[in-house]
């Protein structure tokens, strides 16, 4: 049998029968069908080698689709979020809006013919030594490969804040993953617990629903105007970074947004003694971009509330000693990880937070053939750059492993 024999049998069994006892993939397979998961199968594609895709929804972009509210548009601009290989369409705004953005992930799916497997949640994933390949077994089935990819992101499970007194508020709490608009809290008082671009923008939806929002700010925050000198902070930032250091960039941007937004600590939003870009490198916090929100905080349409000692039915009492009442709270808490609950024994992840242990730009290869894809705190443009290298050390590989004679079908059909 030869190597494309082997491979369209192996495909074939992967593909087509997923509830099998075993199926043998014949290249990577990629566990999250989000933009990571997607820009790793189109480049492992471009250079010829195949791989499966399992996803835990019914949906590609299940995030973007199912969990994120409805005035959602890209922070950046589109040309630092597109992914390898394809750019978005030419009639697209500069910051595409949520279901222009979905879009242009279904359609990057159906140009590089990447079919997920949906429904299939992984439960654990080991690797065997006996077979030196990896066992993922999801509710419905195992699937057996020599590469995984970690494709399930920073953003895979919502932090919910341990807040005394919770279960008594009475009111209606949700997380941002569970918000859709602010049409439902016409006239209602509401806390949104959490300062960053998502509680940000929140407050300012409400506002434009005619609710009477305030918003927790427990630490220090960057808030940067979302564009400087008719053009985009980050696109900016980035130029600058070509030719100065990284301080004394910091430096320019904290004078711009001083002078564009004024002194946010007047209104209760202090910023940390680092820089926004080193800050960012350091331990991964987005600067806020502002789009609105500000001016609404500075006409007190928005109140500022430092962090919360407890709550109380209807209430929350801060750690001023001030209580005030409210109909509802938004947790804007932001994702976590949830890598440690199904990757067994891997030296490749942290176990306190599922984020690779070695820091941008080697964070994407681990032992035994273990890949991730998405983890590297700077979003589509980090993971854009994840998935071409992962291809590219595959791809190196890919023939002359499966070629090897532990790798053949009957060697497979008799161990596993």
């Amino acid at each position: 049998m030869d190597d494309n024999d082997y491979l369209r049998e192996m495909e074939g069994k992967s593909a087509h029968d997923p509830y099998s006892k075993s199926a043998v993939v014949a290249g990577p397979l990629i566990v999250g069908a989000g933009p990571s998961g997607l820009a790793a199968a189109a480049c492992l594609k471009e250079r010829g080698v195949p791989s499966l895709v399992v996803e835990r929804s019914s949906c590609i972009a299940s995030l973007w689709q199912l969990k994120t509210y409805d005035r959602l548009k890209l922070h950046l601009p589109k040309q630092f979020c597109e992914l390898p290989l394809m750019s978005f369409p030419p009639d697209f705004p500069t910051y595409p809006d949520k279901q222009q953005f979905v879009s242009y992930l279904q359609a990057y799916a159906a140009r590089f013919e990447i079919r997920p497997v949906f429904n299939q949640a992984v439960i654990s994933a080991e690797y065997d030594e006996k077979l030196q390949m990896w066992r993922v077994r999801t509710e419905a089935a195992e699937y057996v490969c020599r590469w995984l990819i970690v494709a399930t992101g920073e953003n895979a499970e919502a932090v919910l804040p341990g807040i005394e007194g919770l279960g008594e508020f009475g009111g209606s709490v949700v997380h941002t993953s569970g918000y859709k608009s602010g049409a439902v809290y016409e006239g209602k008082r509401v806390l949104v617990v959490g300062c960053g671009n998502s509680g940000m923008e929140v407050c300012l939806d409400l506002c434009n629903h005619n609710a009477r929002p305030s918003l927790v700010v427990r630490d220090t925050v960057h808030i940067l105007p979302r564009e400087m000198m008719g053009r985009s902070t980050f696109g900016l930032s980035m130029w600058l970074l070509k030719w100065l250091p990284m301080r004394l960039v910091d430096r320019f941007l904290l004078v711009s947004s001083w002078l564009v937004l004024g002194d946010t600590a007047r209104y209760g939003l202090d910023r940390p003694q680092v820089g926004p870009l080193e800050l960012k490198s350091l331990s991964g916090k987005t600067p806020v971009l502002d789009v609105g929100t500000l001016d609404k905080i500075k006409s007190g349409d928005i109140k500022i509330c430092p962090g919360i000692q407890r709550l109380w039915y209807k209430s929350a009492e801060f750690v001023d000693g001030r209580v005030e009442n409210y109909d509802a709270i938004i947790l804007a808490t932001g994702y976590k990880s949830n890598v440690p609950c199904w990757l067994k024994k891997s030296e490749m992840f942290c176990e306190k937070d599922g984020l690779p242990k070695r820091p941008f730009p080697n964070c994407w290869k681990g032992e035994c053939g273990l890949y991730a894809v998405g983890f590297t705190k700077r979003g589509l443009l980090g993971a854009s750059i994840d998935a071409k290298n992962i291809a590219a050390d595959i791809a190196s590989s890919w023939k002359q492993t499966i070629s090897l004679p532990k790798y053949s079908s009957n060697f497979m059909q008799k161990h596993l």
